[in-house]
């Protein structure tokens, strides 16, 4: 069994989701998976085959003026894990952490 990886972003400044945010994740600078931000700000099933390793997540915000775009490197760690990672933006600041 592999992990698997979401995300959610909100538009903290606006206080609402995120909408049409372009998501990437590479591994080894290879391209493992892309998407989209639904209407809720969310890509349920952004990857689902993970093995363990570093990746790069790559956030395309484009209701930041500031932000354009925002790299997070992350460690699976655990095969069979569902790993869940938010971003906060808003104009001029975001943050992130390891959801649930």
């Amino acid at each position: 069994m592999s992990a698997s990886l979401s995300t959610h972003v909100l538009d903290t400044g606006r206080g609402e989701p995120a909408v049409g945010v372009r998501v990437e994740l590479f591994r080894s600078g290879d391209l493992v998976a892309a998407g989209v931000t639904d209407g809720d700000g969310r890509i349920t099933r952004l990857a689902e085959e993970l093995e363990p390793g570093t990746y790069r997540l790559v956030f395309h915000p484009a209701s930041s003026p500031f932000i354009q775009r925002l790299e997070v490197e992350i460690s699976i760690d655990e095969a069979e894990k569902h790993y869940h990672v938010p971003l906060l933006i808003s104009p001029y600041s975001c943050t992130t952490y390891r959801g649930s």
